[in-house]
C-alpha cells in the first residue's frame, strides 16, 4: 500500500512471524481453489457463494477451517475503525461515518461459528477431518454490506472497491491458523496462494476491473455477467464503475489495462505502469500473472495492491500518481508473488517495494526522480518524525519488526515501514554492490508463491555480503540516521 502523509500529532515487541516452509505450495504443487459466484445490486450490497476446495499441504490433521471476514471491520461498533481518524473527512465522502458489515454462513461441508477478537473469524468445523495431502470442500454463503467510503472495500466516489470482499482463508503456519483482527494502520492481510475462478453479476452499465483474466462475458436482461480466472494468487479484487475509460498498453506481452474516469494524463500513468512491469520483470523475475490492471479510484490512501490489480487514489495526480503506480507495481513481486507476514513485519514488503520504486526511477531518468533525491526525502521525513516523537513521548520507538497495532498511527508507520525501509535497503545495496539485484532474484526464486520469513530475505543478501549487522541495527531500532 502506498501512503501519502501529512504531519500529524499522535500519541513494542514484535510478534513471531509466520514460518515459510509449511505456509504455501510452490508453483507446481497442488493448491486450494476458490470458486466465487457473486452479484452486485448496484447499491451497497454484494452477495454470493464462496466454495473453497482446501488442499492440506501441512503435516497436520485439520478438523476446522478458519476464514477472515474483513468486511466486518466496517460494521458499526467494530473495535477498530477501518479508517484512521486523520483520514476520516477524506474517506467518508457523504460527510459522515458510514457503516457496512459481512454476514456468512456455511452452506455445505461443516458447521460455522463466528469468533475472533472482533467478530472477524468464521470457523467451520468440518464434517470429516482433512489429512495431509487430502482435500475437502466447504461452501459459504455471504452478504457484504458496503459502506459509503473511499477505501479498499466500499462504495467510493464513482467506483465500487471490492478488495477483501469474500471469506479469505487464514494463513496456516506451524502453530496453526494466523488470526489477525483488522487494523487501520497498514495491511493486516496474510494469506496463502490459491487458484481462483470468480463470476460476478452486475448491472450492465458497469465495467469491471479485476485481478484475473477475463474468461467470459455476457449480457442479458439488464445484467452483465463476467467470469475471471487467476492462479497462484494470494487474493482476488475487483473495482466496478459506470464511468470507466480504459487505456491499454503492453509490457513484454502482458496486457496492462489502466482504468480511470476521464483522467487527463491517463497515458502517462499507463506508460509508467507498463515500464515498471517490464523493469521489475527483468530485474527480479517474470511477472507471474496473465494481465495487470491499474485502477484509479476513490481511496483515502495513495494506493493499494492486490495480485494482478493495483488501486491508485484519484486524488493522486502528476508525479504522486506515477510514484504510486510504480510502488504498487513493485508489490506484484513483494507481497503478491513473494508473500510475507504483513501484520508483524510490514517493512519486509513495504520497504522493499519503496526501494524497488527507487531503482526504477534511477533507471528511468525521464521521470525526474533521482536516487539521491528519493533517499534525501526519506531521510528528512524520518528525521522529522524522530524529532517530533522524541519531544512528544520522551523518546521514539524506531524498531521496525513489530505488529501493526504497536504503531501509534499512520505517521509513525509510514516513516518506519516506508522511509526507514527504503534507507535499510539502500544500506544493504551499498554493502552488496553489483550483487544486490542477484540477491533479490534469488529471494524471488526461493519464495515465489510462499510466505517468506524475514530470515529468508536476510539470508538472500548475506550470501553476497555481511549484511546481518545492517538488518539487526535497523530492525531493532539501534541505527542512527
Amino acid at each position: 500500500m502506498k501512503k501519502f502523509i501529512c504531519l500529524i500529532t499522535a500519541a513494542a515487541a514484535a510478534a513471531a512471524a509466520l514460518p515459510a516452509a509449511a505456509c504455501a505450495p510452490d508453483e507446481e504443487s497442488e493448491r486450494t481453489t476458490y470458486t466465487i459466484d457473486a452479484a452486485y445490486d448496484g447499491g451497497n450490497t454484494l452477495s454470493g457463494r464462496c466454495t473453497v476446495d482446501y488442499f492440506n499441504s501441512t503435516n497436520d490433521e485439520i478438523t476446522a477451517l478458519k476464514f477472515n471476514l474483513w468486511g466486518n471491520a466496517f460494521r458499526e461498533g467494530a473495535a477498530c475503525s477501518p479508517v484512521p481518524g486523520e483520514y476520516a473527512a477524506k474517506a467518508y465522502h457523504n460527510g459522515k461515518a458510514s457503516y457496512g458489515g459481512m454476514e456468512a454462513t456455511c452452506a455445505e461441508g461443516g458447521e460455522a461459528s463466528l469468533g475472533g477478537d472482533d467478530e472477524n473469524i468464521l470457523e467451520i468445523a468440518l464434517e470429516t477431518p482433512i489429512y495431509p495431502d487430502q482435500r475437502a470442500s466447504v461452501a459459504i454463503d455471504f452478504t457484504l454490506t458496503l459502506a459509503d467510503v473511499n477505501a479498499r472495500t466500499g462504495v467510493a466516489e464513482g467506483c465500487v472497491n471490492l478488495g477483501n470482499f469474500y471469506p479469505v482463508l487464514c494463513a496456516r503456519g506451524r502453530e496453526g491458523w494466523a488470526e489477525h483482527a483488522y487494523c487501520a494502520t497498514g495491511d493486516p492481510f496474510v494469506s496463502e496462494t490459491a487458484d481462483y475462478k470468480v463470476t460476478i453479476s452486475m448491472p450492465e452499465s458497469y465495467t469491471a476491473a479485476a485481478s484475473g483474466e477475463l474468461v467470459s462475458e455476457s449480457v442479458a436482461d439488464g445484467q452483465k455477467v463476467c467470469t475471471y480466472a487467476l492462479d497462484n494468487a494470494r487474493d482476488f479484487a475487483l473495482v466496478l464503475s459506470e464511468e470507466f475509460q480504459v487505456t491499454r498498453t503492453e509490457a513484454d506481452g502482458v496486457p496492462v489495462l489502466y482504468y480511470h474516469c476521464g483522467y487527463q494524463r491517463a497515458d502517462e500513468i499507463s506508460a509508467a505502469a507498463s515500464a515498471a512491469l517490464s523493469y521489475f520483470s527483468e530485474a527480479f523475475g517474470d511477472y507471474p500473472y496473465p494481465v495487470y490492471s491499474v485502477v484509479q479510484t476513490g481511496l483515502f490512501q495513495g494506493g493499494m495492491e492486490y495480485p494482478g490489480l493495483s488501486m491508485i487514489s484519484d486524488e493522486a495526480t502528476g508525479t504522486e500518481a506515477v510514484q504510486a503506480a510504480v510502488h504498487e507495481t513493485a508489490h506484484q513481486w513483494w507481497y503478491a508473488a513473494v508473500g510475507s507476514d504483513q501484520y508483524n513485519e510490514s517493512w519486509q514488503d513495504e520497504g522493499l517495494a519503496e526501494y524497488s520504486a527507487l531503482l526504477f526511477f534511477e533507471n528511468h531518468p525521464e521521470y525526474g526522480l533521482t536516487k539521491a533525491g528519493l533517499e534525501d526525502g526519506a531521510t528528512k521525513s524520518y528525521r522529522a518524525y524522530f524529532s517530533v516523537y522524541s519531544q512528544l513521548f520522551e523518546g521514539a520507538d524506531t524498531s521496525m519488526s513489530r505488529p501493526l497495532d504497536k504503531f501509534a498511527g499512520t505517521y509513525e508507520y509510514v516513516n518506519i515501514a516506508y522511509n526507514k525501509g527504503l534507507l535499510l535497503f539502500s544500506a544493504v545495496h551499498e554493502a552488496c554492490g553489483e550483487h544486490f539485484l542477484r540477491a533479490l532474484g534469488d529471494y524471488f526464486s526461493a519464495y515465489a508463491y510462499k510466505i517468506a520469513p524475514p530470515e529468508g530475505l536476510i539470508a538472500a543478501f548475506c550470501r553476497y555480503a555481511d549484511c546481518e549487522g545492517i538488518f539487526k541495527s535497523f530492525l531493532e531500532g539501534n541505527v542512527i540516521i
